[in-house]
Order: C-alpha cells, then sequence, then structure tokens
C-alpha cells in the first residue's frame, strides 16, 4: 500500500535500514516527522521524471540548490563530488535489461549520501535497486548508507559482466563456426553488432572505472573501514570488464578479417581456374582464327607471300601490345 501511495509522489522507495541487514518502508508523508536512530539510515528512491520529485527534492529534502541541479540536470555522465559537512554526490551507470531496450542505452542512477540519509534518482527502472530490495527483505541487505551505495555500484557492475559474458560467447561460436567449417560465412550485420555494443559499453563505462578509483581514496567518517577495498575490488572487476570489451572488438575484426582472408582466397582461387581454362583454349582460338583467313581480300594476296606477311603483321601487333603493356607497367 506504501508503495502505491508512494508512486503518486513520484517516490519509488522509502526505507529505513534498521542497521542489521534489513529495511521497513515508511510512507511519504512520514518523511516530515521522521527520527532516526543512531544505528538507521534512510533510503529514498525517487523517479526523476515525476514533476513532485522535482518539487519535493527543492522545497523540502534539505539539499542545497547546487546540489538540486546536478541532481536534476540531463547529463549522465558519471561523476564524483565531495560536498560540504562529509555529504556526497554519485552518478552511476548501467546495462539497460528493461524490456525491449538495447542493454548499451544505459540507465543512470544519481545519489546523494550522508552519513544517515541516501537519496537516489533513476529516470528508468533499475534492476539492481530491485535485486537490493529482495536482500533487504531477506535481512541480507545494507546496514549503513555506505554500504547502500556500494550495494548498488555492485550490483550495477555485476550487471556489465553478464553482458560482456554473453558478447564474448557470442565472438566464441563465430569463432569456432568459422575454425571448423570452411564454407561458414558470418552475417556482417550481426558481428558488426557485436563489435558497436562493445565499442559503446567501453565508451560509456570507462569514466566509471575513474569513479570507483577515486571512491577507493575517499575516506568519509561515516564511511565503514573497509569500503575502500571493496570499491578498490569493484575497480578492478571493472577495469577487466573494460579490457574483455576492448577484446571483444578486437576478435570481432579477427572474425571479419579471416572471412575477408577466405573470400579473397576463394576468388583467386576461381581466377586461377579461369586463367588455366583460358591458357588451354587460348592457342586453340588462335590457330582456329589463323586457318580461317581470307586471304583473298587482304593486300598481298595476289602475293604467294600474302599468307606469310599476314602471320608477320599480327606478330608486329603482338609486339606492340607487349611494349606498351610493359610501359604503363601491366606487365
Amino acid at each position: 500500500m506504501f508503495e502505491e501511495e508512494n508512486a503518486q509522489w513520484g517516490l519509488v522507495h522509502a526505507l529505513v535500514l534498521d542497521g542489521r541487514g534489513g529495511a521497513r518502508s515508511i510512507a511519504r508523508t512520514e518523511l516530515d516527522d521522521l527520527q532516526l536512530q543512531a544505528h538507521e539510515s534512510l533510503w529514498l528512491h525517487w523517479d526523476r521524471s515525476h514533476p513532485q520529485t522535482r518539487t519535493w527534492l527543492r522545497k523540502s529534502s534539505g539539499l542545497s540548490e547546487f546540489s538540486c541541479d546536478l541532481l536534476l540536470e540531463e547529463n549522465t555522465r558519471p561523476r564524483l563530488l565531495q560536498l560540504s559537512d562529509s555529504e556526497l554526490l554519485l552518478f552511476l551507470r548501467g546495462v539497460n535489461l528493461n524490456p525491449g531496450a538495447e542493454p548499451e542505452d544505459m540507465v543512470s542512477v544519481r545519489i546523494f549520501g550522508s552519513a544517515q540519509r541516501v537519496i537516489s534518482l533513476r529516470l528508468r527502472p533499475l534492476r539492481a535497486t530491485e535485486e537490493l530490495l529482495v536482500q533487504l527483505a531477506d535481512g541480507k541487505g545494507p546496514k549503513t548508507a555506505s554500504e547502500l551505495i556500494l550495494y548498488m555500484a555492485q550490483y550495477l557492475t555485476n550487471k556489465v559482466q553478464d553482458l560482456v559474458s554473453d558478447l564474448s560467447e557470442v565472438v566464441d561460436e563465430e569463432e569456432e563456426k568459422l575454425d571448423s567449417d570452411e564454407r561458414y560465412a558470418p552475417e556482417h550485420g550481426a558481428v558488426l553488432q557485436i563489435r558497436r555494443r562493445a565499442a559503446a559499453l567501453k565508451r560509456f563505462l570507462a569514466p566509471q572505472r575513474d569513479i570507483f578509483g577515486q571512491l577507493t581514496r575517499i575516506k568519509l567518517p561515516w564511511f565503514v573501514e573497509d569500503d575502500g577495498d571493496y570499491w578498490n575490488e569493484l575497480n578492478n572487476s571493472l577495469t577487466r570488464y573494460l579490457e574483455e570489451l576492448e577484446l571483444t572488438r578486437e576478435r570481432v575484426g579477427l572474425v571479419l578479417e579471416a572471412e575477408d582472408r577466405r573470400l579473397s582466397v576463394r576468388m583467386n582461387r576461381t581466377m586461377y581456374r579461369f586463367g588455366v581454362i583460358t591458357g588451354i583454349f587460348l592457342p586453340m582460338s588462335f590457330l582456329t582464327g589463323l586457318l580461317g583467313i581470307n586471304v583473298g581480300g587482304i593486300p598481298f594476296s595476289a602475293s604467294p607471300y600474302g599468307f606469310l606477311i599476314a602471320c608477320l603483321m599480327m606478330v608486329s601487333v603482338a609486339l606492340g601490345q607487349w611494349w606498351l603493356f610493359r610501359r604503363l607497367r601491366w606487365v
């Protein structure tokens, strides 16, 4: 019921983390009078496209105008900005797994974090937050605000791993088919689509790797002591995925090059066969043409040497062609 009521306000989820891995849902009307215990943290997940979200953020959230402008702007590039009072703004990207969407058409989540409060905004549904809700329902979710941000980043990164693995498997299949069947011809459109996806994912996710690197070095007082180690692991994981994406692009290039070489060899073999056939029939054509000359209508036909003169003229023409081809560097 709370979720239906909150949806009218643009509030997707409103949860109070109990500090033990669980959470309880609250209604939008409870926010103004909410008093958190020392071990509790508040997570508000908003729909950025809803008009009430903008109204609440600017009038009731307590955030500065500068922070509100950044959270509501259209630019979704990954960003990390430390604010006063040990607060931060964090923009992250993830693959789009919504029905009918292309995975490389990224989704983004904008996060404001403080010691006991996390405000996140999304434009499209996120699988990462859905999985996070399942963990909280099972009592195995984040216990603090810093862990909540870390969990969201981890789930977004895990979705990247699944997509990178799928792209790599498709390229594996294409390589196996090329190796096992000489007549197999990969569909260029599908192979190039894999290459475009890998390039787009790398372009959009490379800045996020730098963000994870910065988070390994940030020491905010409300961060859990070992958070830096987990951020470093996420940084290493995303670096590995980016390297796999680059390798996938190169492997697609090799698949296309192998197909081009195979077509070139096939064409050369065909032309060689035509050349052999032409070489067989060319002397025969020359002889039939030569013996079929009607010397009665050519110059010197009255001379007994007319046929010999005609042969010498053809030889002269052939020599002239050979000289011209040599001059033009055709032979």
